[in-house]
């Protein structure tokens, strides 16, 4: 994808850990495009072993594929907004909590203040979603994201319509093309997909 290469991407991470497997091979694909990766981790994702892996192998394996350390903190972002450093931020995945937060304008976190930033920039801020209420309690967060300038999806669909009604996943294979699309200003189609 050309419309990537050298382009300066954040890839910001959050507490959906059973999916950021799938997520990471989706990083590589960028980085082969060309694109200069940023990564920026939330304190769930910094901080929480998991049954899906450590905290420490995860961030090994993020300075591995990006090439650099992560941006764990508030202070350490910060700089996004005046120097203008990012073209894309990424947030994949990106999680219930912090869908809710950013609707409604929370930045307590290194990935939040990277998207306030973002936005602030009227740069565009790509979201991969991966949270078990997107069509119960986080479903009006949804529309707002869905209605917020700058703000796209990675195509996203039920991922258990019987066993969990209200959980919504994007496609990984997506995010490539989504990104691209972000960057031209334009919101990847059809939004609404089968995530499998």
């Amino acid at each position: 994808m050309s419309l990537l290469k050298g382009k300066k991407i954040g890839v910001a991470l959050t507490g959906s850990h059973c999916t950021i497997d799938a997520i990471l091979p989706q990083f590589r694909i960028l980085a082969r495009a060309g694109a200069e990766l940023y990564p920026i981790l939330s304190p769930a994702v910094q901080l929480t072993d998991t049954r899906f892996g450590s905290a420490e192998a995860l961030r090994r394996e993020i300075v591995q594929i990006s090439g650099r350390e992560p941006w764990l903190s508030v202070v350490d972002v910060e700089p996004i907004g005046p120097k203008r450093l990012l073209d894309l931020l990424l947030i994949a995945p990106c999680s219930g909590n912090s869908m809710a937060k950013l609707a409604r304008g929370i930045s307590d976190s290194a990935v939040l203040m990277a998207a306030k930033a973002q936005l602030r920039n009227g740069r565009p801020l790509l979201l991969a979603i991966s949270t078990n209420d997107a069509l119960g309690l986080n479903a009006g967060n949804l529309a707002v994201l869905l209605n917020t300038k700058n703000i796209y999806m990675v195509p996203f669909g039920q991922d258990s319509p019987m066993g969990k009604p209200n959980s919504m996943v994007a496609r990984p294979d997506l995010i490539a093309p989504a990104a691209a699309a972000a960057l031209e200003g334009r919101q990847l189609q059809p939004l609404l997909v089968n995530p499998s």
